[in-house]
């Protein structure tokens, strides 16, 4: 329901200073200390928790207490940090000499580096480690919200042991509603209760976008003061990133009077935006171990992932709704009959997929009006401040007159409205109308008693019964669906417009065959994407020696891929300039200090195809560099030169200088395969490594057709990020071998899909494979040493794998045809082809696809199109 509850400016809650409390929980202990490890402030509980025989003065440096191997380590997880709002943690790390393992969390906080320490849970840390596959593996396969929360929620709880696990999702009013819940099975349900916005104050929203996750481990604990409680100049100390920041005394009296004595919340996050929490309540005090925590932040991550994944396919069906109305729509509107005259067709079709009880359309001077709706001279009161609105955006409104104080003329009969603007004219409109509802809204306690006046104490509501509120004068809500399927209509009644004003029907036609080439390259764009963030996490997960270290492998590369995809959606898959990418991947690490990076020649535009290509190499580089390079003292220098060469390809030289000496690496890891091999497999140019003692050079050339000169401007400096690391090489898994071919074939552009293939192979036990990444190089091998399967991607850039496959039918050698467009599946009989198998696949796919007899030529994958 699309209920706006009034909104004040500020509750008294929103007026806490929440992250400048200076003090933390007693569960730990916290030392703040300068850029010379020289400490600012601490927690008085510092002396007991570190077993020391006198709190550790202000001024002293941290080395006086702490063991060098503790403050190497300190250090060496604070150069592994990857830019603002992150925490760098430790587990299991020897303090001071003689005493016990403790967690640490590092963070920087203005101009103090915060570390935040705690017990370590030695006999349970390896127990929580292994949770992380068999939870995720219970997420995977889930394709539906309500199934994902319930899950999500169940899981949660199993995994901490909370009294009460609750799925919380934010409505566009800020207030929010309890999803899914999993709890003892004495307490009252919360499922469906709606809490005011004011329950969760602004700068705690903010907080949790920041920082994902809190918990509270006693209620009744006293909160351990900070001292001094502010630095030298007066400012207090900012614990937004903190783990064991105190809670607010308001904060407290709230979950008391819900009858909870300890919590634990853990952020949903998506695409940047603050989309809900999980939040979970005990009645007793109760804290997890920070490894155990970690794993649920970990799971919150990848539940984030899931949620995503199954909006984009909820919105992939909402497109398709919206392109069947716009065939209906011009269909029916082929007559050529203007906009007014076809409002009773139009009304008849726009309700059968947004439900209204009126329309209207203006045109011109031309007005009218079916159902219930206002007359001409009440919607043309409105028209001066429609007009004022972007022309090009949608007005979707519940209650119009709250906006629009002259449409309470009309409230009795129309209350919401969905307006949509249809020309580049502010006087054509089209509008769906609902009529005023009376309706019930079930509030956890009175929604009223939130707010207070400046400088006035809110006591927080002392009962979350079950509260009703009735509301009038308001409609149904416009769904983000039924708004979503408006933009599509609003662009189709444009180009209706265009139409009936014969500006041309060429045009139209062109615009329409782009629409469908424009989805299905994206629907095979989103497949390949997904199949290359799975093959990212199987080869990163080797490389992790624990569950942080696997969340910052794993980050910082899907990282890299986000920010490629950005800066090449930003202009609707445009080529984007390779400055970008240098300033996205080093803007974290040098901050002020530029001159230590320097960037020559002219910027270029680097092609979509190319652009995250390029993303993951230089990522991989910037790792290398500020873990074992240049940038991984105070003093080294990183240049980068950009020429074209005189066949117009794009030659990179990377050249380090001043950092450690370099030596040769004594293996290859996954960071090293990337930066390697991936521009000469995906985009034929070259790569070139030279581990020299003065710092690594490297070379790589571009080829012209990825690079576009429209971009002249010299470059200056950038800055800088990054972390990552190498691992172990995996172990076999095998299978049943009797049924397995001696020597696969695999043929795909994609190099980190065709590695993950490899892998997987090799695991389920097949002996010899073979990797190529275009037709010219795959009949040759077929040539050399003829395969006894084949899995072969049907679109490999810019050609087709067909050859491929005549030549291994006509040599009787089964094959499967990899894709990831949709409209695969009548090539498999007719190129000969076992089967189909759907991007993106996994080592249970590839064992299907083996065993697989050429009379089935059933899809191995149907489904999971991601």
């Amino acid at each position: 329901m699309n209920y706006s509850q009034p909104r004040s400016q500020f509750t008294e809650c929103d007026r806490e200073a929440i992250h400048h409390i200076a003090a933390v929980q007693d569960f730990g202990a916290l030392i703040a200390v300068n850029s010379d490890w020289v400490i600012a402030q601490r927690s008085v509980n510092c002396a007991s928790m570190l077993d020391l025989d006198a709190l550790p003065q202000v001024g002293a440096r941290l080395s006086d207490h702490f063991t060098p191997n503790a403050m190497d380590t300190l250090k060496a997880a604070l150069a592994r940090q990857s830019g603002e709002d992150t925490v760098e943690r430790v587990f299991g790390l020897r303090l001071v000499r003689g005493g016990q393992l403790f967690d640490c969390a590092l963070h920087a906080s203005g101009n103090h580096l915060i570390i935040e320490f705690e017990p370590h849970a030695e006999a349970e840390y390896a127990d929580h480690l292994a949770l992380i596959g068999p939870v995720l593996t219970q997420l995977e396969p889930i394709r539906d919200l309500k199934t994902l929360f319930d899950t999500g929620a169940t899981l949660v709880r199993q995994m901490l042991g909370y009294d009460r696990v609750m799925v919380y999702k934010f409505h566009r009013d800020e207030s929010g509603e309890v999803i899914a819940e999993d709890r003892r099975d004495d307490l009252e349900p919360f499922r469906g209760l709606r809490y005011p916005r004011a329950d969760i104050p602004q700068q705690a929203r903010e907080l949790f976008r920041r920082n994902r996750f809190r918990v509270i481990a006693d209620m009744d604990a006293e909160p351990v003061p900070i001292e001094p409680a502010t630095s030298m100049y007066g400012e207090p100390l900012d614990l937004s990133m903190s783990v064991l920041r105190s809670h607010s005394a308001m904060h407290v009296q709230y979950m008391r009077n819900m009858g909870v004595q300890a919590s634990l919340t853990i952020a949903i996050v998506r695409q940047g935006r603050l989309w809900g929490m999980f939040s979970c309540h005990h009645t007793e005090p109760k804290l997890p171990a920070y490894s155990l925590r970690t794993v649920a932040e970990m799971f919150s991550q990848m539940f984030s992932l899931m949620l995503d994944r199954i909006l984009i396919a909820r919105t992939d069906e909402q497109n398709a709704r919206g392109r069947k109305l716009h065939d209906q729509l011009m269909l029916r509107f082929a007559d050529g009959d203007s906009l007014a005259n076809s409002l009773p067709m139009l009304d008849d079709v726009l309700q059968q997929v947004i439900p209204h009880d009126g329309a209207s359309v203006l045109t011109g001077d031309h007005y009218r009006a079916r159902g219930a709706a206002p007359n001409h001279e009440q919607f043309m009161a409105l028209a001066p401040i429609l007009s004022s609105a972007p022309t090009s955006q949608i007005i979707a409104t519940s209650e119009l007159k709250a906006q629009i104080g002259d449409a309470a003329e009309f409230g009795d009969i129309a209350a919401g409205a969905l307006v949509l603007p249809v020309s580049r004219s502010p006087r054509d409109y089209l509008v769906l109308w609902r009529k005023p509802l009376t309706q019930v809204v079930t509030w956890a306690g009175d929604p009223t008693k939130t707010t207070a006046e400046p400088g006035q104490r809110l006591h927080p509501r002392g009962s979350f019964a079950a509260w009703e509120e009735s509301v009038e004068g308001r409609s149904e809500e416009w769904s983000d669906d039924e708004i979503q399927i408006a933009e599509s209509l609003r662009v189709t009644l444009l180009e209706v417009i265009l139409r009936m004003t014969d500006e041309t029907a060429q045009e139209r036609a062109r615009a329409q065959e782009q629409q469908e080439l424009l989805i299905a390259e994206l629907n095979h764009r989103v497949r390949n994407i997904l199949n290359l963030i799975r093959g990212l996490v199987s080869q990163s997960q080797d490389e992790a020696m624990s569950v942080s270290n696997f969340a910052a492998i794993i980050g910082g590369r899907i990282s890299a891929l986000a920010s490629a995809h950005d800066n090449i959606t930003r202009e609707n898959w445009a080529p984007a300039p390779l400055s970008a990418l240098f300033d996205t991947e080093l803007g974290a690490y040098l901050s002020e200090k530029r001159g230590r990076f320097t960037l020559i020649g002219d910027d270029v535009l680097i092609r979509p195809e190319a652009y995250t290509v390029l993303a993951l190499v230089v990522h991989e580089l910037v790792t290398n560099s500020a873990k074992y390079g240049c940038l991984c003292d105070s003093s080294g220098q990183l240049t980068v030169k950009l020429k074209r060469n005189g066949f117009g390809d794009l030659e990179i030289k990377w050249q380090e200088r001043g950092g450690p000496p370099v030596k040769p690496p004594t293996r290859r890891g996954f960071g090293s395969t990337i930066i390697e091999r991936s521009i000469p497999h995906e985009l034929k140019g070259d790569a070139i490594l030279r581990f020299k003692l003065s710092g690594l050079e490297a070379d790589f050339t571009i080829p012209a057709r990825f690079v576009d000169s429209n971009i002249v401007t010299p470059l200056e400096n950038a800055e800088q990020l990054a972390a990552n690391d190498t691992g172990p090489e995996t172990e076999v898994d095998t299978v049943d071998e009797v049924s397995l071919p001696e020597h696969v074939l695999i043929v795909e552009d994609s190099m980190i899909i065709a590695l993950d293939t490899e892998e997987n192979l090799k695991r389920l036990g097949v002996k010899s494979v073979r990797v190529e990444g275009n037709v010219a190089g795959a009949l040759t091998a077929i040539a050399a040493k003829e395969p006894d399967f084949a899995i072969i991607d049907f679109n490999l850039g810019t050609e087709s794998s067909e050859p491929v496959a005549r030549e291994l039918k006509e040599r009787g050698v089964r094959f499967v045809l990899a894709t990831g467009y949709a409209e695969m599946a009548n090539e498999v009989e007719e190129l000969g082809a076992d089967a189909l198998l759907r991007k993106p696949y996994d080592r249970d796919d590839l064992e299907k696809a083996l065993k697989a007899g050429r009379a089935d030529t059933a899809s191995v994958k149907t489904a999971q199109d991601g």
